[in-house]
C-alpha cells in the first residue's frame, strides 16, 4: 500500500512514477478523487458535531434555567430537536463517507509499489539488465536431456502417475529423486542460518485472508491461489512462506534496537498458475505445488537495499556451491512484482533447455506490505513508530535446483553426478552410488520403476 500522503501532496510524482510500471493514471486520479471527498466529508462531519454540541450547552443552559423560568422549555425543546436533525445528518454523512473510504482501501491494495530510481525501464524482461555471471555453462560432447527424461530413465521422477492422483502439473519424486531433494533443502537451510544468520521457522502452510492481505496477494491476484472453505472458516494455501514469515509481526510495534529479523523457512508452495496455461507445460518449471526455502527481512529503512545486496548473494552461494552456472539480472519496471520496489533474479543455466531460467527472485518491497500488514518499529534515532522495510527471497526454489543438478551434471549415459556439497547428506543413502573417483551419482543402470 502506498503512502496516502503522495495523493495529497505529490500527485504528479506518483503518476510518473506509476507510469514507469506501465501503468495508466485512472486508478491514481480515482483514488485523488475519493481522498479529496473524504477529506470534505470529514469537515462537513467535524462541522456538524461542533455545531451539535454547541446546541447540547445551550439545551443544557436552557433547561438549567428552566428550573426556575418555565416560559424557557419551548426554546430548549426546538434547540434539542435541532440537534436531533444535526445527528440524522452526521449519520447520513457517516454512512457515506464509510462508502467512500470502503472504495479508497479496495482501490489502494490493488495499485502497485514505486519502483526504486535504480530499477531500468522496460516493458516486460526484455528490458532486465545483466548484473555479472558466475560460471561458464558445461560443454557436453552429447546432445544433453532435459530433467524429464533424465528423471523418468533415473526411476526418480514420474509426472503420469502423479497425474493420475491430481491431474497436470503436478510430480512425484520418488527414491533417490525424493532423497536428493531433501538433502537440498537441508543444505540450503543449514546454509541459511549457519553462515548467513537466518533464524529458521517452520511457518503455518495455511493463512488467513488478513495475512495474504498484508504481503500483496490479496485483493488482486486471487484466482491464483488455492483456498479452503471448513465450515465458516477460510483459508489460504500459502503460494510461498514469504506470506507467513512477513506476517509474524502484523499489527505490531517492534521494540527498538530488535531490527532487523533475518527468517529462513522451508515450505510446500501452492500457487493455481491462472494466467499461465500453455507455458512450461513439460517437467517442473510450473507446477501447482512445489517446494521452496524462502528468505524474509524487516529492517530499518535505511538499511534495506544493502540488506538487498546482501540477500542477493546469499542466495548466489548457494548456486556457487553446487558448482551451477548464472547470471544475476534486474529487473525492469515492466517485469517486476505487484508488491516489489526493486528486484533482482537469478538464473541458472539449464543444458536441456539451452536458456537460463528464474531459480531464484530477490525484492525489497520498502514499506508497501509493512503500511498493509501494520508493521512499525520504534525508533531511538528519530524517537518514533515508523513502517519498517520488508524484503523477501527464495534460497532456493528447490524443484527448479533439482532440475539445474541433473541437467548440469548428466553424462552420456543418463547418469548423474552429485555436487561435493551435498555428499555429507547422501553418502550412504539407498540409490546413491560411490565411484572410484570418489564421487556420488544416481546411476541409470540402477534405475528401477516401483510401482504402488
Amino acid at each position: 500500500m502506498l503512502d496516502p500522503k503522495l495523493l495529497q501532496e505529490n500527485i504528479g510524482e506518483l503518476e510518473k512514477a506509476l507510469k514507469r510500471r506501465n501503468q495508466g493514471s485512472e486508478s491514481i486520479q480515482e483514488l485523488a478523487r475519493l481522498g479529496q471527498s473524504r477529506r470534505e466529508l470529514i469537515q462537513k462531519v467535524e462541522s456538524l458535531k461542533a455545531e451539535r454540541n454547541k446546541l447540547s450547552q445551550q439545551v443544557g443552559q436552557l433547561k438549567a434555567k428552566a428550573k426556575t423560568d418555565p416560559s424557557v422549555g419551548p426554546e430548549a425543546d426546538k434547540l434539542v430537536a435541532e440537534a436531533g436533525a444535526i445527528g440524522g445528518q452526521i449519520k447520513a454523512l457517516d454512512d457515506e463517507l464509510a462508502k467512500i473510504e470502503e472504495k479508497f482501501s479496495n482501490l489502494g491494495l490493488r495499485i502497485p509499489n514505486i519502483p526504486h530510481a535504480s530499477v531500468p525501464d522496460g516493458v516486460d524482461a526484455s528490458g532486465n539488465v545483466e548484473v555479472r555471471k558466475w560460471g561458464e555453462p558445461k560443454k557436453f560432447t552429447f546432445k544433453a536431456k532435459d530433467h524429464v527424461d533424465l528423471g523418468e530413465k533415473l526411476g526418480i521422477l514420474d509426472f503420469e502417475r502423479a497425474g493420475k492422483l491430481a491431474g497436470a502439473r503436478f510430480a512425484l519424486s520418488t527414491g533417490p529423486g525424493a532423497t536428493l531433494e531433501r538433502a537440498l533443502i537441508q543444505f540450503m537451510l543449514d546454509l541459511h542460518i549457519r553462515e548467513h544468520g537466518y533464524r529458521e521457522v517452520i511457518p503455518p502452510f495455511m493463512v488467513n485472508r488478513e495475512s495474504m492481505t498484508g504481503t500483496g496477494q490479496l485483493p488482486k491476484f486471487e484466482e491464483d491461489l488455492f483456498k479452503t472453505h471448513v465450515a465458516d472458516r477460510e483459508l489460504f494455501l500459502i503460494p510461498t512462506s514469504e506470506v507467513p514469515l512477513t506476517n509474524i509481526f502484523r499489527k505490531e510495534i517492534i521494540e527498538p534496537g530488535s531490527l532487523p529479523y533475518y527468517f529462513t523457512a522451508y515450505s510446500p508452495c501452492f500457487r493455481a498458475e491462472a494466467g499461465s496455461y500453455g507455458k512450461d507445460t513439460r517437467g517442473l518449471i510450473r507446477q501447482h505445488q512445489f517446494q521452496k526455502v524462502e528468505l524474509v527481512k524487516l529492517c530499518e529503512p535505511e538499511k534495506s537495499y544493502d540488506e538487498l545486496e546482501k540477500m542477493v548473494q546469499n542466495a548466489e552461494k548457494v548456486l556457487q556451491l553446487l558448482g551451477l552456472p548464472h547470471r544475476t539480472m534486474a529487473l525492469c519496471t515492466g517485469d517486476m512484482g505487484f508488491a516489489s520496489a526493486k528486484t533482482y533474479d537469478l538464473e541458472v543455466w539449464l543444458p536441456g533447455q539451452n536458456a537460463y531460467r528464474e531459480i531464484s527472485s530477490c525484492s525489497n518491497c520498502e514499506d508497501f506490505q509493512a503500511r498493509r500488514a501494520e508493521i512499525r518499529y520504534k525508533s531511538e534515532a528519530q524517537g518514533k513508530t515508523r513502517f519498517v522495510h520488508t524484503l523477501n527471497g527464495s534460497g532456493l526454489a528447490v524443484g527448479r535446483t533439482l532440475i539445474a543438478v541433473l541437467e548440469n551434471y548428466q553424462d552420456a549415459e543418463g547418469n548423474v553426478e552429485i555436487p561435493a556439497a551435498l555428499n555429507r547428506y547422501l553418502e550412504g543413502a539407498p540409490g546413491f552410488v560411490k565411484g572410484s573417483d570418489g564421487k556420488l551419482r544416481i546411476m541409470a543402470t540402477l534405475a528401477k520403476r516401483r510401482d504402488g
